[in-house]
This record gives structure tokens, C-alpha cells and sequence, in this order.
């Protein structure tokens, strides 16, 4: 009997096409075209044309820091991602969607608890498995979150692959913060990650002092809604943290019970981000770094504070942040810069000499 369920394969002449992909072969060196027949899927997976596919901090360190790959190489990187399914269940046929950046399997017991984002299970693309920098992806179809056709009226269904990590990993750390209304909201490093999570902590209602090193990106946060900055470039900490007081007293908000979310993945900023800590703090660790930090956890019980890590998005949180978006409440035009596919070796050369102050998205130009 015929499962409308199972459309696996369905879409005339996909498996006749060509998957075509740049995958990283060695540590820091060029990434390779390399073409291959489509993959064939089960009843769990989709096929999914890529429309966009950003390129994020994880990737370089992948491609650079030689963080390993859970996949071994040759490995095609890239996990944030929109695009078109273009096979599986039929519900999803010709939708446009979001691909997480975690997959969770759904059934065990972190995910029974709402811990889906740290499942022991997850797949993630570009690390368990080849991953967005291509023409199509093969992903678990489960939870891939749709795109309302409402939202793309003012964006390209490209420019949306930036939601996938950039976006929803700040906006679930806001809300693992239990960031209110009135509070204040310290981010360090307002690039890729950071600014949207300076913007989606102003959405919350929070008094937004924005930490960076680059006059560009604190500019453009200050533009877009951000209360303060502070360019913290040869600064000594305890001129950071005066200046930090002084800007808090000047945008009215509370001495007590700051948010601080370190996002900038250096060992400077978490120094930073640990030094602000005052009574009842909350501080989130989001970026990455291979470095270690000297700290007195004794802080943390003389302050009555916490110290809270975070780890990707769970997709339950996805449809959230894309209403953000479709809303209007967020606007993400000005952080976001697409490229054509075949740049990525040059992309990511200019990314690791930070010669981009927006959040890069490389669009297949394989035709």
C-alpha cells in the first residue's frame, strides 16, 4: 500500500541530479569541489536544497583550530542552513525550511526533560555528517522548521540560514538566563552571535550594554536599539568595569542582578564577563575557546551568582525565533552578507583575518 508519509525519493529526476559540495580535506586547507550521485533516504530523512548556509565560528575552528570532526574527513562543514525539501514525507514536499543546527533524537530522557539541545543522540551538520556548504543536504526530517511564505516578502530564503545557530542560540540563552524586563544585559562580543543577542535581549525589555573591540560592530548594535556600548580595545579591567557602572547608572539601570552573556569565544572576554559579576548575577557562557581561564569560583557564592553554559538551540525554540523575524520585532538585514559557494575558500581566509564585521551566507552557485 502507498504511505503519502514516506515520499522518499519522489521528486521527479532528484536522483538523476548531481550533489555537488565543498568539503574540507586537511586542517587549513582549501576547501575541494567534489561531486557525487544524490543520496538515497529512508522514511526518517529528507533531501533538502540548500539556499543558504552560513558560515560560523564552529566552522573555523573545524577548518583552522583543528577542533576534531565527529565525521572523519573529507567532510563537508556548514550547519546553518535554509533551504527546499525536495523528497520526503509529504507534508514537507516543496516547503522552505530551516535545517537545526542540532538534531536531537527526541526519545531519551534529556529530551523527555526539555533538554533536547544537549541530546547525548544529536546529530549535527557539518560535524556528524556532511553538512550545508552544497547543492543539497541529506538530514533528518523531524524537526526541520518551516518558513511562513510571509516572511519571505522582505528576505531571501538565504539570507534566513543565519536563524540556524546565529540567532537561536542567543535567543535560547536569553531565555535560559530568565532574562526580565528592566534587567540589564551585558554582552561581550557583538559579532555574528553576540549582536542578535543584544537585540533579542532589548526585544525582552532589558537595558542592552553592548562590549567589543571593533567601533563597526558597536556602531551598528548602537543603530539597531542597543542602550550603551563600550569598545573595550587596551583597556584595563578595572577601567571596563568603572565605565561599565557608570554607563549602567546613565541608561537607568539596576546595580544588581546583571545578565552577563559572553559570546565573543576569547579568553579575554570570559575574564571580562567573570570580573563583572555583582550580586545575584547570572552569567552565560556562549562562545568557544580553546583556552583556559584563572578564576575564584568563590565569586559565585559571595555573590549569590550563577554560571550557566549553553549549547546550540533545541528546535522546539526555532518556530519562536522565526515569528521574531516574521514579525518584524527583529530585523536581521543589516548582519547578514551572502557570497557565491564558489568563494568559500576566499570567505573563509578573510573570516579568520576578520575582514567581515556581518554574518557571511554562501549561496550555491553550482548552475
Amino acid at each position: 500500500m502507498h504511505d503519502p508519509m514516506t515520499e522518499t525519493n519522489s521528486s521527479k529526476g532528484l536522483l538523476q541530479q548531481t550533489l555537488t559540495q565543498y568539503q574540507m580535506t586537511a586542517l587549513n586547507a582549501p576547501f575541494e569541489l567534489k561531486e557525487s550521485p544524490m543520496p538515497t533516504i529512508n522514511e526518517t530523512e529528507a533531501i533538502v536544497k540548500v539556499a543558504g548556509c552560513g558560515v560560523c565560528h564552529t566552522d573555523i575552528s573545524f577548518w583552522h583550530q583543528g577542533v576534531k570532526t565527529k565525521m572523519d574527513l573529507p567532510l563537508t562543514l556548514g550547519h546553518e542552513i535554509s533551504g527546499t525539501v525536495m523528497a520526503g514525507p509529504s507534508h514537507l514536499l516543496g516547503k522552505n525550511v530551516i535545517v537545526p543546527a542540532v538534531l536531537p533524537c527526541g526519545e531519551c530522557d534529556l529530551c523527555k526533560k526539555g533538554r533536547s539541545n544537549i541530546c547525548q543522540s544529536q546529530l549535527m551538520p557539518g560535524n556528524d555528517f556532511h553538512g550545508g556548504f552544497a547543492s543539497h543536504i541529506k538530514v533528518p526530517h523531524k524537526y526541520l522548521c518551516p518558513v511562513p511564505d510571509s516572511i519571505l516578502k522582505n528576505y531571501k530564503l538565504e539570507e534566513l540560514s543565519v536563524i540556524a545557530d546565529a540567532i537561536s542560540t542567543p535567543y535560547q540563552v536569553m531565555k535560559k538566563s530568565e532574562l526580565e524586563a528592566g534587567d540589564l544585559a551585558i554582552v561581550i562580543g557583538v559579532g555574528g552571535v553576540g549582536v542578535y543577542g543584544a537585540l533579542i535581549a532589548k526585544i525582552m525589555g532589558a537595558k542592552v550594554i553592548a562590549l567589543d573591540i571593533s567601533d563597526e560592530k558597536l556602531a551598528l548594535a548602537k543603530q539597531n536599539g542597543v542602550d550603551a556600548t563600550l569598545n573595550t580595545k587596551g583597556m584595563d579591567f578595572r577601567d571596563i568595569k568603572a565605565k561599565v557602572k557608570e554607563l549602567a547608572k546613565e541608561i537607568g539601570a539596576p546595580k544588581y542582578g546583571w545578565k552577563i552573556f559572553e559570546i565573543s569565544g576569547t579568553k579575554i572576554g570570559q575574564e571580562t564577563a567573570f570580573g563583572l559579576l555583582t550580586f545575584t548575577s547570572t552569567m552565560s557562557i556562549v562562545g568557544f575557546t580553546m583556552d583556559k581561564v584563572e578564576a575564584r569560583l568563590s565569586n559565585l557564592m559571595a555573590f549569590d551568582a550563577k554560571l550557566i553554559g549553553t549549547w546550540g538551540c533545541k528546535p522546539e525554540l526555532y518556530p519562536e525565533v522565526v515569528e521574531l523575524i516574521a514579525s518584524g520585532k527583529l530585523q536581521i538585514k543589516d548582519f547578514v552578507q551572502t557570497f557565491p559557494m564558489s568563494q568559500i575558500n576566499e570567505v573563509f581566509t578573510n573570516t579568520l583575518a576578520h575582514k567581515y564585521s556581518k554574518r557571511s551566507v554562501m549561496v550555491p552557485d553550482f548552475d
